[in-house]
């Protein structure tokens, strides 16, 4: 519930911190201030009006809210699209985003990658997240080298799938990947304070896709993994734009609602000539009792999407709890229990797509 008393508190607060058009306030630089009995204070910053650098600026709101009495958290964020400048004597911040294009620095930057594959849902909740990053790791375990990337800016999952934390050393103006499980890793969740909210339009979320591209030091690798947002925005044509992608793999569950989703990211990646490697169908059934199985979505839905659309099916996974533990625990299932049948099953998976590719 809002906490009317305490957003004024915070609101004059922010009156006085001043910037070059007056304060940040009356500037209009103040975007969605909130604040809950709870005491979280939620606010923008529209670094474009406020007239100043954008981190500075933000600090300096942030800290004067954190000190208004009552607050116990503030979640804040800054939501201009400009360069950074470097510091004296260092570099610029790798991750600052930029308003020129980047596409091409991108895919020069991928030169020492083979093939960059797109694992995508129309909908959430399919196990997108949870496939990518195994499959990462199954073809790791085949003896590629293997990098995934969490494309998902605004809901990263890669941080809690690797059990990640803490983030990411900058050599020479380069974001290090973190190795883990024998992959290359880089996810936005990395980057930014976990408990905070990006509130970040549309151009912003694909700078960071194209600097999350460009900017990390990927290195040599047979297999970049890319596991994208659900749906079909920003992150999808920024990709697709940045023509470094082999193909996609579409993820769905058997029902009808999610096969719908299937086939509007199938159109997509095909008006945008991505090849589509296949259909996986997740969640397809859960066994009840040894040989006996529980459709709980339907049955044959995906697979039958995809012969509809004339897209490969690469097969379907079931309901297994020891995969939705091993995510929990941040021990990918492939790498935990690789001679288990669901690992074994990503396996063949990760061959399926190699052959493919190849």
């Amino acid at each position: 519930m809002t906490d009317a008393n305490l957003l004024m508190k915070a609101r004059a607060a922010l009156k006085a911190v001043e910037a070059p058009g007056g304060d940040i306030v009356s500037c209009g630089a103040i975007e969605g201030l909130s604040a809950t009995t709870g005491g979280v204070v939620r606010f923008t910053l529209n670094a474009d009006k406020a007239g100043a650098n954008a981190q500075a600026l933000l600090e300096r709101a942030r800290a004067a809210v954190e000190a208004v009495e009552g607050v116990s958290r503030v979640a804040a964020v800054a939501t201009a699209h400009r360069a950074q400048t470097a510091p004296a004597g260092g570099h610029a911040n790798p991750f600052a985003l930029d308003k020129k294009p980047r596409i091409e620095k991108a895919a020069q930057e991928l030169a020492g990658v083979k093939n960059v594959i797109a694992v995508a849902s129309g909908k959430g909740g399919v196990g997108k997240s949870t496939i990518a990053a195994n499959l990462a790791v199954a073809l790791g375990a085949l003896g590629y080298r293997v990098g995934l990337l969490d494309a998902d800016i605004y809901g990263p999952s890669l941080p809690t799938l690797f059990a990640l934390s803490g983030k990411p050393d900058i050599v020479e103006g380069k974001i290090r990947p973190v190795e883990k499980f024998g992959v290359k890793s880089m996810s936005i969740g990395l980057l930014v304070d976990a408990e905070r909210a990006l509130a970040w339009r549309g151009p912003m979320v694909m700078g960071a896709i194209r600097q999350l591209i460009g900017d990390v030091e990927w290195g040599a690798l047979d297999y970049l993994i890319v596991d994208t947002p659900p749906g079909t925005g920003d992150a999808h044509l920024t990709l697709a734009q940045s023509k470094r992608l082999t193909g996609a793999i579409i993820v769905s569950t058997p029902q009808e609602m999610a096969l719908a989703d299937v086939r509007r990211g199938v159109e997509l990646f095909r008006k945008t000539n991505v090849p589509i490697l296949g259909v996986v169908e997740n969640m397809a059934w859960l066994e009840t009792a040894p040989g006996e199985k529980t459709h709980l979505f339907g049955k044959g839905g995906a697979q039958a999407a995809a012969r509809d659309l004339g897209a490969p099916f690469l097969g379907a996974l079931p309901i297994e709890p020891d995969l939705r533990i091993a995510c929990d625990e941040g021990v990918p299932i492939a790498f935990r229990a690789p001679g288990s049948t669901i690992a074994a099953a990503l396996s063949a998976l990760a061959e399926k797509i190699a052959a493919r590719v190849s």
